[in-house]
């Protein structure tokens, strides 16, 4: 990495309401660092990897989770009123079944080679959030991926073909392995790790710092080792 172009790989699950806040604060932060080119990619984590393939009744999670804590009903006001500053219409009421998101991931994976991982990204929150739609089913996700431009038949395909479900299950591991325990966390640059949904002005400064450290540093990105004879 040289110059001013940081990278940002975004741990988040799509059921992860402080993954949208988060989402929300860094669009917010990106408009503070104007002069820095931000390469980012959204990968994957599962809050609850063990739920059926269908998903089960937002009640029975809720339950099952928090119980009566009020400790719960205290962070959906918070993030109601978060929401309410960051352009969220949270509608936690209308969510009716807790998805298994595997199939969600494998589509954000896909959307990223497509350009259209942000859009995607943003309209399964959206969904969820604000629509109480199960975006753990194969309709849902094909309206996602065709409103962002997306092949709805390739993707459509793909889904029902199992691609790349043993991939993303090995990245969601390898961040768990990584000791990523908690989302959002966005990793900058590689090795700068910051957990949590921080602050516009704290995302910029991160940012804004991890670029004046790297800035020096060769990019190797294209090199190219030359060929030997085999004989070192």
């Amino acid at each position: 990495m040289s110059g001013n172009k940081v990278q940002v790989d975004i741990v988040s699950d799509a059921i992860c309401p402080w993954c949208y806040v988060g989402k929300k604060r860094l669009e917010q932060a990106l408009g503070l660092v104007p002069e820095l080119e931000i390469d980012i990619a959204w990968r994957p984590y599962q809050l609850a990897p063990d739920l059926p393939p269908e998903g089960i009744s937002r009640k029975a999670y809720v339950e099952a989770k928090f119980g009566n804590s009020p400790r719960y009903r205290a962070a959906g006001e918070v993030l109601a009123q978060l929401g309410d500053e960051l352009g969220i219409p949270f509608d936690f009421a209308a969510i009716e079944r807790t998805p298994n998101t595997l199939d969600a991931h494998r589509l954000i994976r896909w959307s990223r080679s497509a350009g259209a991982q942000d859009l995607v990204v943003e309209r399964l929150f959206a969904a969820y959030f604000t629509q109480g739609l199960d975006i753990g089913r194969t309709d849902v996700l094909l309206d996602v991926a065709e409103a962002a431009d997306m092949d709805r038949g390739l993707v459509a395909e793909l889904l029902a073909e199992g691609a790349d479900r043993e991939i993303v299950r090995r990245e969601i591991e390898m961040a768990r392995t990584m000791g990523i325990a908690s989302v959002p966390t966005y990793l900058v640059a590689n090795r700068f790790p910051v957990v949590g949904a921080q602050d516009a002005e704290v995302l910029a400064h991160v940012l804004r710092r991890v670029a004046e450290l790297t800035a020096d540093e060769p990019d190797l990105s294209d090199f190219v080792p030359e060929e030997t004879d085999g004989d070192d």
